[in-house]
């Protein structure tokens, strides 16, 4: 079956041969309970995160850079999709994390065809989204936690194989914030959307456009600006990228969330900016 999921539309038979986002199949380079996400999204046992293979979008300096050039991992089935999801259950996992899903998403609904997940299901994308996939998707989706990296189509250009990031992205994300917000008295998130955005260096404008885009999202919507960004990938000719970013890039970020009316928001401490927090993978 020719692939149309992603805003590439390469129409490759993945079946065959790899697409623009650079595998075929269904592959996965690891799966497990995971404590570092949003508080509401790991909550006390952890997000059962399953990392999915391959990427469209090739950001240069990706923390997942092996999982997402598809230099490592392991070829599965649906059916053992399935049992994947119900394995993490078993574990205790407060939700099926579905990372980088949406060139996977015809195996994720076959999977889920077959063994469907009492817990939570979370979309986890980086928000280069066409609104068709989404709407596939929002059938079998609780929670969308979605990147969104860039406003400034000069960074997507720069940073990323996908200088219309912004063209994609910007209706993406309006769409999944329409997702109905529900969180239990206790504080884990049952539906509704999550918006992150790692600051870059140099690019904290653009991170002040993008506090101003989500400020005017639905007032549910949970905004979580991260500031862990660890010099990471490929990037050698990006000389800006070969530092953390400062204190002074943060905190103009950061006055511009306080200033923008949003209540809902998760701020990263600067201790997250560290490898420790890349996840080790399986296969």
């Amino acid at each position: 079956m020719n692939c149309y999921a992603c805003p590439v539309a390469c129409g490759t038979d993945r079946e065959k041969k790899n697409g623009a986002c650079g595998v075929s199949g269904l592959k996965i380079a690891g799966y497990g309970l995971h404590p570092y996400e949003e508080p509401p999204v790991s909550f006390k046992n952890g997000s059962g995160c399953i990392f999915f293979c391959g990427c469209s979008l090739k950001c240069v300096f990706c923390q997942n850079y092996e999982l997402s050039r598809n230099t490592r991992g392991k070829e599965i089935t649906e059916r053992e999709l399935a049992d994947i999801f119900k394995k993490l259950e078993d574990d205790g996992a407060e939700n099926i994390n579905l990372v980088n899903p949406t060139h996977y998403l015809r195996h994720i609904i076959g999977a889920m065809e077959i063994y469907r997940p009492r817990v939570p299901v979370v979309y986890n994308t980086h928000g280069y989204e066409t609104l068709e996939a989404l709407r596939l998707a929002d059938e079998i989706t609780d929670v969308w936690l979605t990147d969104l990296k860039f406003i400034d189509s000069a960074l997507a250009a720069r940073y990323t194989a996908r200088a219309d990031y912004s063209k994609f992205a910007l209706p993406a994300v309006k769409f999944m914030a329409q997702k109905p917000f529900t969180m239990r008295e206790d504080g884990k998130i049952l539906s509704g959307c999550i918006v992150r955005h790692l600051v870059l260096p140099l690019a904290a404008y653009d991170s002040v456009n993008v506090v101003k885009f989500v400020s005017e999202l639905p007032k549910d919507v949970i905004f979580s600006l991260m500031s862990q960004y660890t010099p990471f990938g490929e990037i050698e000719k990006y000389p800006e990228l070969k530092r953390r970013i400062t204190h002074r890039e943060y905190d103009r970020v950061e006055a511009a969330v306080r200033s923008s009316g949003l209540k809902n928001v998760y701020l990263q401490g600067f201790e997250s900016a560290e490898e420790l927090y890349i996840p080790r993978w399986e296969f």
